[in-house]
């Protein structure tokens, strides 16, 4: 199935997707290529030259920035908790029984597609060893492992020993290769599943004729590992959700596999992103698909499969469906982990690359805002209402995403380091560091409380480390404002500037690698 003309947008990538294809289209779209970094440097702009001129403004602005930055976490951290004691919940629930009882739940078929580039064999084998341990019946199971051309013939060797090893295990597996400088595609996860997607529905699905609608995609990183009743769990959400083949479901991210071997940056970094995939969970109306995460069969034939031409497919395959379905398309959370990898490199300064890339990479999800933004233009048929909470959703998210860290700790001492001598005499700049320094501390309260349950999910799986050695790793969160800013505001201000200057990214591999097994 191919997209209609009049939904063209669907399938772009970047402006120059729109170049010399008549109208007005390239250049509105290019305009909205530059808003997210726009956004940015105006406002990083306007706090160092105002905290020069107008320091009592920028103050006021400070101390209001610092108030909601305290609501903020307060809001957070309860959503944290709430999210926290519901995966504790379904990790106690038998699902496979719960869902065996569910007419039609004998239909259901789980397809996975674990795209890989260059991962050592021990990692995917892993990942297969977890799938052979979950609790869903494994003929009911379509598992595609699907490498790279360019990844030479190693890769190719370990395919064919995933393949001796687990090929007979489920009720089809299949190894397709993506080629290499394939037009129009960004070598990277989209265009491999995407390849993998067709090649799986021509000569396994179709053959078998599996109706579609009975299909569940999962799009795992091949790190993935799921905890044993996941597929349980996604098929009972599958069969009880009103339309499921207008829903992705997004289980919670852990980072187990490599967590304690690590440096404390990727540690820190994993936290924060435990917190916030963790939070969202109880925002259903504001969550958006990230890595690891299933949808129906039929919405991606429909749809025409994943966008070849974009850095962050698993976001934008969301977005994608969004606008096919005008509108009528959405996340069910799952509240239930998975456990994958944190950044690992070969040594230290391979680790710091490729964390501050990983950052960048995800940062550039921000390509989404110009396609969002100009579906809206070209799709009328979804509601205004809709268009803006989404529209203010991304715009909001990517520019806190470079901003907030430097705004909360180091623009905020600006207005008295060169307010002049008149402003840090006045009572507003003598107190300035007293009312933000306070606000931030109640603040801290909130960043704790996220804090000691990310750690007890980190805990979810037993390790041979020491209390003592647990201890130091929780001291490791001083660094945690060095981190923020590092890998953090630092990249995101990076993407959105290249995003902003057409000098467009194309998709980076993360090194991850193990020392333990847990």
């Amino acid at each position: 199935m191919s997209i209609n003309n009049d939904k063209y947008y669907l399938n772009i990538g970047r402006a120059t997707d729109l170049k010399g294809k008549g109208g007005n289209d390239y250049f509105i779209y290019r305009a909205l290529e530059i808003l997210p970094g726009a956004l940015i440097w105006l406002t990083l702009i306007s706090m160092v030259v105002l905290s020069w001129l107008k320091p009592t403004i920028i103050a006021f602005f400070i101390i209001g920035f610092c108030i909601y930055w305290f609501l903020r976490i307060a809001y957070f951290s309860l959503y944290f908790l709430a999210s926290y004691k519901k995966l504790k919940e379904n990790l106690k629930i038998n699902w496979l029984e719960k869902t065996s009882k569910l007419p039609g739940w004998e239909n259901i078929c789980h397809l996975v597609i674990l795209p890989t580039y260059k991962e050592e064999l021990s990692l995917v084998r892993e990942t297969f060893e977890s799938l052979i341990n979950c609790d869903y019946p494994k003929d009911k199971m379509i598992v595609v492992l699907a490498i790279e051309e360019r990844a030479g013939e190693k890769s190719r060797e370990i395919a064919g020993i995933i393949a001796q090893e687990f090929g007979n295990k489920f009720f089809k597996f299949l190894v397709t290769i993506h080629p290499q400088n394939i037009e129009g595609e960004i070598a990277g996860k989209g265009s491999n599943i995407s390849w993998a997607g067709r090649e799986v529905k021509e000569k396994i699905i179709d053959q078998e004729k599996i109706p579609y609608e009975n299909i569940i995609v999962s799009m795992f990183d091949v790190d993935t590992q799921v905890f044993p009743q996941y597929f349980s769990r996604l098929s009972y959400s599958y069969l009880t959700v009103k339309d499921p083949t207008r829903c992705s479901f997004q289980p919670i991210p852990l980072y187990l596999n490599n967590i304690y071997d690590a440096p404390f940056f990727s540690r820190i970094v994993a936290f924060t992103n435990v917190c916030w995939e963790a939070l969202q969970q109880q925002r259903p109306e504001k969550i958006v698909t990230y890595s690891s995460h299933s949808m129906s069969f039929k919405a991606v034939v429909e749809m025409d499969f994943w966008q070849t031409n974009v850095v962050c497919e698993d976001a934008g395959i969301f977005w994608k469906s969004f606008l096919f379905y005008d509108g009528n398309y959405k996340v069910i959370p799952l509240h239930y982990p998975i456990s994958m990898d944190c950044v690992l490199g070969k040594n230290l300064k391979e680790t710091i690359i490729n964390q501050y890339k990983q950052q960048r990479r995800w940062a550039y999800g921000a390509e989404c805002i110009p396609y969002l933004l100009f579906g809206f233009l070209k799709n009328r048929k979804i509601k205004p209402s809709l268009m803006f909470r989404y529209s203010f959703l991304v715009i909001e998210g990517f520019w806190a995403w470079a901003t907030n860290p430097l705004i909360i700790l180091t623009l905020g001492w600006l207005p008295i380091i060169w307010g002049g001598k008149e402003f840090q005499a006045s009572l507003l700049g003598y107190n300035l560091s007293q009312i933000t320094g306070g606000l931030m501390a109640l603040a801290n309260f909130g960043l704790v409380i996220c804090i000691i349950i990310t750690f007890r999910l980190l805990f979810l799986r037993p390790s041979n480390f020491s209390f003592f050695k647990k201890l130091r790793v929780s001291s490791e969160l001083i660094f945690f404002p060095l981190t923020f800013i590092t890998f953090g505001s630092f990249p995101a201000i990076d993407a959105q500037t290249r995003l902003m200057l057409g000098k467009y990214l194309g998709f980076w591999v993360t090194a991850k690698a193990r020392k333990n097994v847990l």
